[in-house]
């Protein structure tokens, strides 16, 4: 066997080794930067901007899932919202409506409350709702686009939570969802330590829970980290080669089949609330049905294209596709309700 032929093997082995996830984002910006040098450095920047503009909820989420993991709190927690679980529908769909959370904001969490044993009904909830609407959006969208377009808008976010949440609920006591998070992003090593015994907060105390706090906060947080770069480089690839104006174009119609058309365009061409606020003043005042930009806000704002890749990465695929298919279902029935109010 000749030298380059075991030097060949050796790379393909090491290739073999390094996670798919970080090879993606290499290749991109590797292609990017071969194809359009100025293109890569901007979404270098974009991608570094959105990740930092993020990393605080990241860390709260990592710290709050190993934490609890660690202190052996993980299942008790479970086990007291399942005993409550409409309430907790209800105080997660009010919560959501009101937090500040985006699309690839609310992901972190999401992934922290299902590890820590919160029942997917009551996550799912907030998972809805705390993309759609938080104080800032809720004061530049009245700015803009009035205060009872506002109202509604706030009010779906809560009313889809809650619809989401229970809705979940029946499909698992119908035998769905059993598991919801993928094996990749549960318990690391230390897992075994908290299936059992007392509950202890002070996890700094003992050298075990120290080392499951480490082990769970360094898996769970290179997880996330991973996958929300790669959906950001994409997301600032859509920016730029994503016009305004064909979106507006396609929506500007105002009959009822505008509808639907926004829930299909409003998951890829969604970037985030800020920016989408304008855009729907834009083609509102070219005559698009409020209908059709309440199911355009909403659709976009639960499953932007980079929520959606990080969602993918961290549930199984039917809690996956059952969020996408709510979303969009949810998003036209809010949209027609609004049209025909």
């Amino acid at each position: 066997m000749t030298s380059l032929t075991l030097v060949t093997q050796s790379f393909a082995q090491r290739l073999r080794a390094v996670d798919r996830v970080w090879l993606a984002l290499a290749g991109l910006f590797l292609v990017l930067t071969l194809l359009d040098p100025r293109q890569a450095w901007i979404s270098v920047g974009f991608t570094l901007d959105a990740f930092l503009w993020i990393t605080p909820f990241l860390l709260l989420s990592v710290v709050l899932a190993a934490w609890l993991k660690a202190a052996g709190a993980d299942r008790l927690i479970g086990r007291l919202v399942a005993q409550r679980v409409g309430t907790a529908i209800l105080l997660a769909a009010l919560a959501g409506s009101l937090s500040p959370f985006c699309s690839c904001g609310v992901v972190p969490l999401v992934a922290a409350l299902l590890a820590a044993g919160v029942p997917l009904p009551a996550v799912f909830a907030f998972w809805v709702a705390s993309p759609l609407m938080d104080p800032e959006t809720f004061v530049l969208m009245a700015a803009t686009l009035g205060l009872e377009f506002t109202l509604a808008k706030t009010l779906a976010a809560f009313g889809l939570g809650l619809l989401g949440g229970f809705a979940t609920l029946g499909l698992q006591r119908l035998g769905l969802f059993g598991e919801p998070l993928k094996v990749a992003t549960g318990p690391s090593c230390g897992g075994g330590l908290t299936s059992g015994g007392p509950v202890v907060w002070a996890v700094w105390r003992e050298a075990p829970r120290r080392q499951a706090f480490h082990s769970e906060a360094l898996a769970v947080g290179l997880f996330l980290a991973k996958w929300l770069l790669l959906a950001f480089a994409i997301e600032s690839l859509m920016v730029a080669w994503l016009p305004p104006d064909l979106v507006a174009e396609t929506l500007g119609g105002s009959g009822w089949q505008a509808i639907p058309m926004a829930a299909a365009v409003g998951v890829p061409a969604y970037l985030n609330g800020f920016a989408a606020i304008p855009l729907i003043g834009e083609l509102m005042a070219m005559g698009m049905a409020p209908g059709a930009a309440l199911t355009f806000l909403i659709a976009g704002g639960v499953t932007s294209l980079p929520a959606a890749m990080a969602v993918f990465a961290l549930v199984r695929r039917p809690v996956f596709l059952w969020y996408l298919a709510f979303a969009l279902i949810g998003a036209v029935l809010a949209g027609a309700l609004y049209q025909m109010v």
